[in-house]
């Protein structure tokens, strides 16, 4: 047992029905229905090959996309074929969640099999609007219809989606409380370098923040900032773009639009305070970048953009940023500097990952988004760590018990009994 949570070498699997949830959530391209990076599926492959070869019934949950990704939502049925490829072994696929069919297919597994239920998405309760509004315990989770259909017919639990544990939800922190359960193999590791990391990061430290899913940095920074574990956060994206609101700077219409259909607005006062409180710990953006038959840039100064939409950061923003992480012991980045899948607008992300690829300070970027791009520019091998999660770095780097974690110490403590 290592951090008071159950490893895999805690217990015996052959012949056990053992759930296993992974966070296999990929970019997609709905056009040409393909999982366009499939770095978090091989990240999850060292766990489900020891399990399967420990003899175990391998049932394996994941979510994709959602209600706050929906143009990533879609069957899980796409990843069996990738897994199956790297496995060189047969993972069943089954287009059902909990139901009678799912049921019948755990049921009928043999020692070693590996079953990949559809994804658990589908379920109302693993929706992220279920989750913030309902705001259920972990017991009460337990009682929820997935677990509750799922849990009698297993006799272990394994989580292994680090990248989604700071999430509060059934598949996530439900099954623990009915069953044995252990971190996996990817959820061990990440864990104990992100613990290590944050007991003693080198000063100074700078955030590097951006993409478009920009909740969790809202939770996370006024805790960074107030203990000073970031020195200094620079902001790109979306996030820098709230941001710019909540100073009174008009961005254009095309950019406010985006942000109010994301339901972005309502962090606008959050940001208003961050600024109130930690203004010249917060760095923004000087000039902004739009794709208008070429790469066009704009400086702050000279907007809104009347018939353009902001896509990345500019040239200036990208010298600023970059003499700002010059000095810089420890860096964390999440979330790309603008629109990188196109070539007018990844100048902002490819040039600042290049330069942080370089540097000596210890680096370290999480999120599924960041790892493509890492992936993209094949800078993996120069950055000191990659997390699968950007969410729950950025959560477990405001210094908060991330759920999964939480619920992971209770089995572990609930359950002492090694099967």
């Amino acid at each position: 047992m290592e951090y008071s949570i159950n490893t895999l070498d805690d217990f015996n699997y052959k012949g056990k029905v053992t759930l296993c949830r992974l966070d296999l959530n990929s970019p997609y391209d709905r056009d040409k229905n393909v999982l366009k990076d499939t770095a978090r599926i091989e990240a999850a492959i060292p766990t489900i090959k020891e399990l399967s070869d420990k003899g175990a019934k391998l049932v394996l949950l994941s979510h994709q996309g959602g209600d706050l990704e929906y143009e990533n939502y879609v069957s899980t049925k796409l990843h069996s074929v990738v897994l199956s490829n790297l496995l060189g072994k047969a993972v069943q696929f089954i287009d059902d969640v909990c139901g009678p069919a799912a049921r019948d297919a755990i049921s009928n597994l043999a020692e070693g099999e590996i079953l990949l239920l559809d994804n658990v998405r589908y379920m109302a309760e693993e929706l992220t609007l279920f989750e913030a509004k309902l705001k259920l315990s972990a017991a009460a989770q337990a009682k929820t219809l997935i677990v509750s259909k799922l849990a009698p017919l297993a006799n272990l639990y394994v989580c292994d989606a680090f990248a989604a544990a700071h999430r509060d939800q059934p598949t996530l922190v439900g099954f623990e409380q009915l069953l044995p359960s252990a971190m996996g193999r990817l959820f061990e590791k990440e864990y104990g370098v992100l613990s290590k990391i944050m007991s003693s990061p080198g000063k100074p430290s700078i955030f590097l923040l951006g993409g478009a899913k920009i909740e969790d940095a809202f939770d996370m920074m006024p805790t960074v900032l107030s203990t000073d574990t970031a020195d200094k956060i620079l902001l790109t994206g979306l996030l820098a773009q709230v941001f710019l609101l909540a100073k009174g700077i008009e961005l254009g219409s095309h950019s406010k639009d985006i942000i109010y259909a994301k339901k972005l607005d309502i962090f606008i006062e959050k940001a208003k305070d961050l600024l109130s409180n930690f203004n010249k710990k917060i760095i923004l953006p000087s000039d902004f970048a739009y794709s208008d038959k070429g790469r066009t840039e704009v400086d702050v100064s000279s907007l809104p953009l009347l018939n353009f939409a902001i896509s990345d950061i500019g040239s200036k923003t990208i010298k600023l940023y970059e003499e700002e992480l010059s000095a810089a012991k420890t860096i964390f980045v999440n979330g790309p500097a603008g629109v990188f899948e196109k070539l007018d607008t990844e100048l902002g992300t490819k040039e600042l990952w290049s330069y942080i690829a370089k540097s000596l300070a210890f680096s370290v970027i999480g999120g599924g988004d960041s790892i493509t791009a890492v992936n993209k520019y094949n800078l993996a091998s120069s950055f000191s760590y990659i997390c699968t999660g950007g969410g729950a770095m950025v959560r477990f780097l405001s210094g908060e018990e991330l759920p999964v974690v939480k619920a992971l110490k209770e089995s572990a403590n609930k359950f002492k009994e090694k099967s």
